[in-house]
């Protein structure tokens, strides 16, 4: 997916433009993967502090090299269906973000009631880059209950945040500094080692005790709310997105069409639809069923109706506080 990812977007940004924030573990393989990307590029997160700690550690090494840059914030476990429309998306997405002090964001128009996303209210249309309507953001949303998820649905009025960002490097800072002053003041100080061989000590020292916070909860939502006209705006990205975060989502992205049941095995379904069935080894026989996933493996099975199949980091909490650390 990081391959799928950087090929999406060739036609915009050379491999010399593109940089990755990783972790130490999977930083080689990565540089394996990206040819054509420097070695240099590739940032190895000593610890995870979550995005707000990682696109500061982008930003500071592209105005090292590169000044304000421009950037896109795009995560690689993104499927995209339909890559042009969604660079032309991201091309307006650019235009709007070149302006010093606006941050953009695509919205995806939801297909279902999610709880394990961000949502993002929109509000009039502010501008039209390059012909493509971007809505002033009123607030973002993380992880609704699911009544309120099925609320914002019905209204219209929102979109998913898929974590695709864009702003100058100048501007992200600026409202680091602003909401997030202690990270910013870190990164700030490991920025007078980058390109010196204190560069790797200072990071070891500096990064670990950052804050771990999501760059949603520490810049853009008190961005939406900050006094005066709001420059933070989104752009409705109909382009068959999915982050296959969830057996939900591998479900949408196999099943040929609604109401389909999709399994990984043999099966037979009787008067039964829209299940997910992960159990390659076994016969499913499913009777009278909706809607339901069903995923086997050697040592456990996991059995949920699709809209909470989110909730599977809830099991995963409970194992890790039981020590059933041979089903993690």
């Amino acid at each position: 997916m990081l391959r799928e990812t950087m090929a999406r977007l060739s036609p915009l940004f050379p491999p010399r433009n593109v940089w990755i924030v990783t972790n130490t573990h999977q930083a080689s393989a990565a540089k394996r993967e990206m040819r054509g990307v420097p070695e240099s590029h590739v940032l190895a997160e000593p610890a995870g502090c979550n995005t707000a700690a990682a696109i500061g550690l982008a930003a500071i090494h592209l105005v090292h090299e590169h000044g304000d840059a421009l950037m896109a914030v795009l995560p690689s476990d993104s499927y995209i269906a339909d890559s042009a429309r969604y660079r032309s998306l991201v091309r307006a997405a650019l235009e709007l973000a070149r302006a010093p002090g606006n941050l953009v964001v695509l919205g995806i128009p939801p297909s279902r009631p999610e709880i394990g996303y961000g949502y993002i209210e929109r509000g009039n249309i502010a501008s039209r880059p390059r012909g493509v309507p971007a809505y002033a953001v009123r607030r973002f949303t993380e992880k609704p209950a699911l009544p309120l998820a099925r609320k914002y649905v019905s209204s219209g009025k929102y979109l998913w945040n898929a974590g695709m960002f864009f702003w100058r490097a100048s501007t992200f800072l600026e409202n680091l500094a602003r909401f997030l002053p202690a990270t910013h003041d870190a990164l700030r100080e490991l920025a007078k080692s980058i390109g010196t061989p204190r560069y790797e000590s200072a990071l070891r020292r500096i990064y670990p005790p950052l804050e771990n916070i999501s760059v949603d909860y520490a810049v853009m939502e008190p961005a939406t709310r900050a006094r005066g006209a709001s420059r933070v705006f989104v752009i409705p990205a109909k382009v068959g997105w999915s982050d296959i975060g969830s057996w939900a989502a591998v479900y949408e992205l196999l099943a040929a069409k609604h109401g389909a049941n999709v399994s990984a095995g043999a099966s037979f379904a009787l008067d039964a639809n829209g299940n997910y069935f992960w159990s390659p080894k076994k016969f499913v026989a499913a009777i009278g069923v909706r809607d339901l996933v069903l995923v086997e493996t050697d040592d456990a099975l996991l059995l949920c109706s699709r809209d909470r199949s989110q909730d599977v980091g809830k099991i995963v909490k409970w194992l890790e506080e039981k020590g059933i650390h041979r089903l993690l």
